[in-house]
């Protein structure tokens, strides 16, 4: 069996729905940004994504009842821990291969100034030709928009691409920007080449969830996963 397939059999058996490999050297200055030389050691990327509950996402207009915001919540960090899972049992696959391995965990922070994790999982995905980095920053997919969450596997294995990044199809559309509660969105399109802050102010985003907290509230938004009309069909 070729080393893609048993990778690709060990996440069918975990459930993982989105699967693709990126050769991540297009985005070679934009990830410096935040792994500084990571690349030299892990040039591909191994990207795996779960497709959150529609249902689950359809109750966020009503976050504010404790039942939706918690479901929502308890969706979140389970799909995050079970990307977690997967991504360790395809690692430790590579390693006894004799590869270079490095799995990213799905919702880390690493970096609090300025609110991100040492890699985009979003931007791999994009790269492997799964989808496209939409207006509210997020990684939409023709089969989900942008309800999933997604994990990465960095690795220096000779793995063929998937796939090339897919063009951004958004189109006229605000409605992630336009729903936004604090304007964390510019409504710029996204480029590699561009820094995240001038498409997405992380900050008001922060400062919103802890508003929330404050009030006693569960800090849950996650309105802009929710309008956008590419998760909706």
């Amino acid at each position: 069996m070729e080393l893609y397939d048993k990778i690709k059999e060990i996440a069918d058996n975990d459930g993982v729905e989105f699967m693709g490999v990126a050769d991540l050297s297009p985005a070679r200055s934009f990830i410096q940004e935040y792994a500084q030389d990571l690349l030299d050691e892990y040039p591909i990327a191994i990207t795996l994504g779960i497709r959150l509950i529609d249902d689950v996402v359809d109750q966020l207009p009503h976050r504010e009842e404790r039942f939706a915001a918690v479901n929502y919540l308890n969706t979140y960090e389970v799909t995050n821990q079970r990307l977690d899972t997967v991504s360790y049992k395809i690692s430790n696959l590579l390693q006894k291969e004799g590869y270079h391995v490095l799995p990213i965990p799905a919702s880390e922070r690493c970096d609090d100034e300025r609110i991100a994790a040492v890699f985009s999982h979003k931007l791999a995905a994009h790269l492997a030709g799964i989808g496209w980095i939409g207006k509210s920053c997020l990684l939409i997919s023709p089969e989900a928009g942008p309800r999933a969450r997604w994990i990465t596997v960095l690795t220096n294995a000779p793995l063929e691409t998937t796939g090339t990044p897919m063009e951004e199809s958004c189109g006229e559309c605000n409605r992630c920007v336009e729903v936004c509660p604090v304007n964390a969105f510019t409504g710029k399109e996204f480029r590699a080449d561009e820094p995240r802050e001038i498409r997405y102010d992380a900050r008001k985003c922060e400062q919103y969830f802890e508003e929330l907290e404050k009030a006693g509230e569960i800090p849950v938004c996650g309105l802009c996963i929710h309008v956008c009309p590419h998760g909706k069909k």
